[in-house]
């Protein structure tokens, strides 16, 4: 007998790769119905702005909608399509959501236990992206590239951007900070090992890989990061420890001129205080 399951993917997480994959991997163990959403050609929703979704966020798709689609499948495999209790309370028959994120924030986790339901994530699956990204962002700062784009882009040729005292830092001669030492912030050092930058990693629950030490690669305190860093970037995951590390206290601490990189979540950061800081 097999076991129905319901897939909503979207045009960046394909529903029929998922369907392709569970039937190469299953064979005729598993029946699929497939459904694509919008995103990203339509935004995402957030819970705190919709009745009944509050243990959710950063989603796509109604609840009744959903309801519907997942019907009396007992396994959904899923990017971004919405879980709250009250969903929950209305499908009965399911038992499984495999989730293709790294943080499964879609789905009332609590809620999900409460009902028996099993949810399975998939951590670290950006995180080469987001370590490419990253180093990307750190480039286009110090090396003066956007500013640059955006100029010529207005028809300003920005000649002084040679000047000596004017033009943008190498990363060879930078000290860059770490914050959080796992699937991405791994990567993030890896990567900047080949600039030759002296690197920073700030982690309180992990040993340093011996190739970062054997590379001087150095593990020390959240202060000695924003304090000796001309880069920051952020890589923890959100905790009640993490969530607003980065506040009015941690700004002051940085270099005058510093760089602060965050392609980690938004909770991480006081945005009141980075305001107040930039200003």
């Amino acid at each position: 007998m097999s076991s129905e399951v319901a897939i909503i993917g979207d045009h960046f997480m394909l529903p029929e790769v998922f369907d392709e994959k569970l039937h190469e991997a299953c064979g005729d163990k598993v029946t699929t119905r497939i459904r694509k959403d919008d995103w990203p050609d339509v935004p995402m929703e957030h819970g705190y702005a919709v009745a009944g979704m509050d243990g959710v966020k950063e989603y796509l798709g109604t609840a009744d909608d959903v309801v519907e689609f997942v019907g009396n499948a007992p396994i959904l495999v899923t990017h971004l399509a919405p879980m709250s209790r009250g969903m929950l309370e209305r499908l009965p028959d399911l038992k499984m959501i495999a989730v293709s994120r790294g943080g499964p924030v879609n789905i009332d986790m609590a809620a999900a236990r409460d009902h028996g339901v099993l949810v399975v994530n998939t951590p670290g699956r950006n995180s080469s992206a987001v370590a490419e990204f990253t180093i990307g962002a750190i480039l286009a700062e110090t090396r003066k590239i956007r500013e640059g784009h955006e100029d010529l882009r207005k028809g300003v040729w920005r000649g002084d951007l040679y000047r000596a005292d004017v033009t943008g830092r190498e990363l060879n001669e930078m000290t860059v900070g770490v914050i959080g030492y796992g699937n991405i912030g791994t990567k993030v050092v890896r990567l900047l090992r080949a600039f030759g930058c002296r690197i920073l990693v700030n982690d309180p629950y992990v040993q340093l890989d011996p190739e970062d030490v054997a590379a001087g690669v150095e593990l020390v305190s959240f202060e000695r990061v924003l304090a000796d860093s001309d880069v920051v970037t952020m890589h923890p995951r959100v905790t009640e420890e993490t969530s607003g590390m980065m506040n009015a206290e941690a700004f002051a601490a940085m270099k005058p001129g510093s760089l602060f990189v965050n392609t980690a979540r938004g909770p991480l950061v006081d945005y009141e205080a980075l305001t107040e800081a930039l200003k």
